[in-house]
């Protein structure tokens, strides 16, 4: 995936309008309610680590998976600068590898969306149900198919002193597939040049009635499903929608590759 390479470097920039304080707050007390207060978890499609930095300072022992090495390379910096011990992976998250289990999973930030073939998503979770511990929980959202046909063909701008970004957005509501061609202009040292980078994103729309199929199939046990980052359960016009379900019985190792 060609995706964050170099919109890795202004990639924290554009996204400080993210609440990440609430939205770990949410996840954290997603996992205290499933008694996990401590010990190992894990975090795949980390990105720049601005999740999983909260998580360690939460009091998790934490380890972050991403494809970016761009991404990573940023996360790693923080990681120096917190003196939080996290380990960072860079690992495909669809054949993802650990030394051993953990006690959760967290998959956020609408990470799943990027797989755009059902098989890629199952493989995932087959892999998450492997690694959890018994009774491990699993956490993860994902961007839903009204989010994708309310923003249709959308262009979206934004300028900052040190870089701009133009964003056109497309969704092929026949594949469920929505693109979004990103062009940046970043400025080069103290001067005024700018430079100008592409990058094309794609992601695959899926209903969680068959997020609940892929789970089943992994072996994973669905628990909830909300409405974002609150306790309301999923409405037709909900934009995100968070998961959680739980590790049931691992499936066989010769599964797991399938």
């Amino acid at each position: 995936m060609e995706a964050y390479r170099s919109f890795a470097g202004v990639y924290d920039m554009f996204m400080d309008n993210v609440d990440y304080d609430r939205w770990s707050a949410y996840l954290t007390g997603l996992l205290k309610e499933a008694d996990i207060r401590d010990g190992l978890v894990l975090e795949l499609g980390c990105g720049t680590g601005s999740m999983t930095l909260r998580l360690a300072q939460a009091g998790y022992d934490m380890i972050g998976v991403d494809i970016s090495e761009e991404m990573l390379q940023i996360a790693q910096e923080k990681k120096e600068k917190s003196g939080c011990d996290i380990l960072y992976l860079l690992q495909d998250m669809t054949e993802f590898e650990l030394y051993g289990t953990v006690r959760a999973v967290i998959c956020v930030c609408d990470s799943l969306n990027y797989l755009l073939e059902e098989e890629e998503i199952l493989s995932v979770f087959r892999l998450v149900n492997n690694y959890l511990d018994p009774g491990g929980l699993f956490i993860f959202d994902f961007n839903t198919i009204h989010k994708y046909e309310t923003m249709g063909e959308t262009t979206i701008a934004e300028n900052r002193p040190e870089a701009s970004f133009i964003w056109e957005n497309y969704y092929d509501e026949k594949e469920r597939i929505n693109e979004y061609d990103l062009t940046l202009f970043i400025r080069e040292g103290e001067g005024e040049l700018f430079r100008k980078y592409e990058e094309v994103h794609y992601q695959r729309g899926y209903t969680l009635e068959k997020f609940k199929e892929l789970l089943k199939k992994a072996g994973l046990e669905f628990l909830s499903a909300w409405d974002g980052f609150t306790k309301k359960p999923p409405a037709p016009d909900s934009e995100r929608i968070c998961v959680t379900a739980r590790e049931q019985g691992k499936v066989r190792k010769d599964r797991i590759k399938e």
